[in-house]
């Protein structure tokens, strides 16, 4: 065997299709009975309505480097993209809502519309650049110096908390930034959340915050099929604890946590490695809450109702009580709560009579064990008067169990660690190369390492790109374009 992949998450399989197509044979092994790690649909709690096991909404999927040279359209994967990208009902009935369109973003804004423009209107006309440098490799230049610094400058600005929030006079555009920089799940403000808040804010803009038709299993089946085409091998309920585990292969790459590698590779990693992998700090947690309604969320004001995102917490002020309660391992008395209505964009996802499935999480303490249905369905109903009335089935997975579907999730971290700017720019430990793991021929490739959360197959990418160069010779990556 030439290479050894270990997880099938989205980047474990980037990584795995990139390598076979340069003609290498490559084995992808994968605890759970079903690959996909965080980019899974699956039969939901009432016949008829599947449910998204963890990402659901793909702000990255028509940015990424990655899944532009894969063209997952090219493989008829569809990714819908609803006019209104995310919206944050805020009180009395009023929303903050960000279309597709800067311009009637801008509009909605009133008073504050110009100062929107001004934040994430270069950002939005630079999005290549913007994402060259959040996603790219960074131990080189970025490409577009004048996206880089604006992008870095604005960071600054949200990410400060002497500087924070002084382009805007009024709530709305406050809370919406706010709602976008809550993904992070992280004390607000901070520069990582403000990064996280920026690039996808633009991206809301320039391509859209996409919904794959169908749930997000149609990503992952789109990688699997080429690689399986390429002669790649997935091997389900094949956990891989201990260095015995491994078959012999020339590389290996983990798409796992930083302490789950350091445990494979116990005999060989050295000192050092093993002890920063090990030292990992993983973050806050997310508790999932999936729902069955009879129809649409009664929102309090329509707008919200065309998003296909939303976030639920109320202004900024509130939102961030929330964040500083979780992190100080609180439960919010107004959790933070991300909401996901996929039949918004996508009718195919509505069951007999009319059944459709609703998606959330809530922000809490890392390892939380509570049942957060009753506060995910108070804080909708705060703003939607009316939904337990439409609420058919609901069905919770506390924090501390998000790691049963997926080992990576440890304690309902889904971002795969603490969101950190070391951890963002350098990976689990200080390192020049944020992918080694100090084992000559094994690479991390997981959300632990460099850019991050999300569904982009970066990681994979960048790691596959320093397995063909450095073990086998191969300076040019493969083509990744359908029929090739």
């Amino acid at each position: 065997m030439d290479v050894v992949v270990v997880g099938s998450g989205p980047n474990g399989l980037a990584a795995a299709v990139t390598l076979a197509r340069s003609g290498l044979s490559v084995e992808v092994l994968e605890a759970q009975p079903t690959a996909g790690g965080g980019a899974r649909t699956v039969p939901g709690i009432v016949d008829g309505v599947v449910h998204d096991q963890c990402s659901a909404v793909h702000p990255m999927a028509l940015a990424s480097p990655f899944f532009r040279r894969f063209d997952l359209a090219g493989r008829g994967v569809e990714l819908l993209t609803p006019e209104v990208s995310y919206a944050q009902p805020l009180a009395d009935g009023d929303a903050a809502v960000a279309y597709r369109s800067l311009d009637r973003t801008v509009e909605h804004l009133g008073v504050d519309g110009p100062a929107w423009r001004a934040l994430l209107g270069p950002l939005v006309e630079h999005a290549d650049g913007v994402v060259d440098l959040v996603l790219g490799d960074y131990r080189r230049l970025p490409r577009d110096l004048v996206a880089a610094v604006g992008f870095g400058l604005r960071v600054l600005e949200q990410g400060l908390g002497a500087t924070w929030g002084r382009r805007f006079q009024e709530g709305r555009a406050p809370a919406l930034i706010t709602g976008v920089a809550s993904h992070a799940i992280t004390p607000l403000p901070s520069l990582p959340a403000a990064g996280t808040a920026l690039l996808l804010g633009a991206l809301g803009h320039a391509t859209g915050w996409c919904v794959p038709r169908g749930g997000t299993q149609v990503i992952t089946d789109a990688l699997l099929a080429d690689l399986a085409r390429h002669g790649g091998v997935v091997t389900t309920d094949r956990p891989v604890r201990r260095g015995a585990d491994l078959p012999r292969a020339r590389a290996y790459v983990f798409d796992t946590t930083p302490a789950t590698a350091a445990e494979v590779l116990a005999d060989r990693m050295p000192t050092r490695f093993a002890q920063g992998f090990r030292r990992f700090r993983h973050g806050n947690g997310a508790a999932k809450v999936d729902f069955v309604l009879s129809g649409p969320v009664p929102w309090a004001h329509p707008e919200v109702g065309r998003a296909g995102t939303v976030h639920l917490g109320g202004s900024r002020p509130e939102m961030a009580r929330a964040e500083h309660a979780v992190a100080r391992g609180r439960h919010a008395q107004h959790p933070t709560v991300l909401l996901s209505d996929p039949a918004v964009v996508d009718p195919g996802r509505i069951g007999p009579a009319g059944i459709r499935p609703l998606w959330t999480y809530a922000h809490v303490p890392a390892g939380s064990e509570r049942d957060m249905t009753a506060a995910v369905t108070a804080e909708i109903e705060r703003f939607a008067p009316g939904f337990r009335d439409v609420v058919v089935a609901a069905h919770a997975v506390p924090a501390a169990r998000m790691a049963v579907d997926n080992a990576n999730y440890v304690g309902g971290d889904i971002a795969g660690g603490a969101i950190t700017l070391r951890r963002m720019l350098v990976g689990p430990r200080w390192q020049v190369d944020p992918y080694a793991t100090g084992v000559e021929g094994a690479y991390l490739c997981s959300s632990s390492a460099p850019p991050g959360p999300g569904v982009h197959g970066m990681g994979g990418w960048h790691v596959a790109r320093r397995v063909l160069r450095d073990r086998f010779g191969i300076a040019v990556p493969p083509d990744l374009r359908p029929g090739r």
